[in-house]
């Protein structure tokens, strides 16, 4: 068994809890069948002429070659490379498990379905779903000084995550041999465009669908934040992407959104051609890589970066 460790990559801590999750996995499939970004891919002293690609290749490679994904995502931001990796993993038919703690739940509309995570598509496509929301029980810590509350506090958040942690890995080991593969059937030649748009700016899915249309394309919009069953409406999406000709999507504002990085994903692994649309860019730097406009996992899944209308039509013309 080959297991992918899809964590957030931008704080110590959720490094050191991928990096714990991935030690229990490893004592019970063995450490060569886990594979852990930045550690395996050795992030921090990697040298190459362009290292944020070749991280890309690096995730992607392995990637193609799974048994298994236990992904990490906490609360309703959610990391863009993760839901990338996700999308990519489930449309490959490969087993996701995905771990939270988050105590709250999620809907589209005050009284609509309750959800575990706020867009639809991460519950539509998870094979297991491990959440443990509740701290720990109280303890006694005869250490602590009296008047101190605050190390009980952190023992009972430990115990919460040591219980997630094994939950994630009894999941794993309890797992099918394979998910279902969720691909519609093979893009042809006059296949739709899906369009995906982003809540965080003006340029919103009509001005895009109405791009494509003026362009000679049909278009396909989600369905999942209009249908009474959000799951349902979220797999007819991940359908349509995956037998689209293209994916044109919107991946503004503060991460790409996580339905939109996962749809990323799952275009990629089905050879559809997806153009990230971007008006107004913020760059991320580090040590030894190039400046990067998005994650790495979807900048360099996107064939083309689009930030006007016009380099949408001449993308749609090409």
């Amino acid at each position: 068994m080959s297991v992918y460790v899809a964590h957030r990559l931008f704080a110590a801590h959720d490094r050191a809890l991928a990096a714990d999750l991935a030690d229990r996995l490893a004592a019970k499939v063995g450490p060569e069948r886990v594979f852990l970004p930045f550690c395996d891919t050795d992030e921090e002293d990697l040298v190459a002429e362009v290292k944020g690609r070749r991280l890309f290749e690096l995730d992607r490679e392995r990637l193609g070659r799974l048994d298994a994904v236990v992904a990490i995502l906490h609360g309703p931001s959610l990391d863009d490379g993760v839901c990338m990796e996700i999308g990519y993993a489930a449309a490959s038919g490969v087993p996701v498990i995905v771990l939270t703690t988050d105590f709250q739940t999620y809907s589209l509309t005050e009284a609509g379905p309750r959800l575990e995570f706020p867009d639809p598509l991460l519950q539509a496509v998870a094979t297991r779903i491990v959440r443990v929301t509740k701290l720990g029980p109280p303890t006694t810590l005869p250490s602590a000084p009296p008047q101190s509350r605050f190390p009980g506090f952190q023992v009972r958040n430990v115990a919460q995550t040591n219980t997630a942690l094994d939950a994630a890995v009894d999941a794993l080991l309890d797992l099918p041999d394979r998910a279902p593969r969720l691909l519609g059937a093979p893009a042809v030649i006059g296949a739709p465009v899906y369009v995906e748009a982003s809540p965080y700016t003006a340029w919103g899915r009509d001005h895009l669908a109405k791009s494509c249309v003026d362009a000679g394309h049909t278009v396909v919009v989600p369905q999942r934040f209009t249908s009474s069953d959000p799951v349902a409406g979220a797999l007819a999406d991940l359908t349509a992407v995956c037998s689209a000709t293209r994916l044109l999507a919107d991946v503004s504002g503060p991460e790409t959104p996580p339905g939109t990085a996962l749809l990323v994903g799952a275009a990629a692994a089905s050879g559809v051609r997806i153009a990230a649309f971007q008006p107004r860019p913020t760059f991320t730097h580090a040590h030894g890589r190039e400046p990067n406009w998005r994650n790495l996992m979807i900048q360099y899944a996107a064939d083309a970066h689009l930030d006007n209308g016009d380099a949408v039509l001449s993308w749609l013309a090409a």
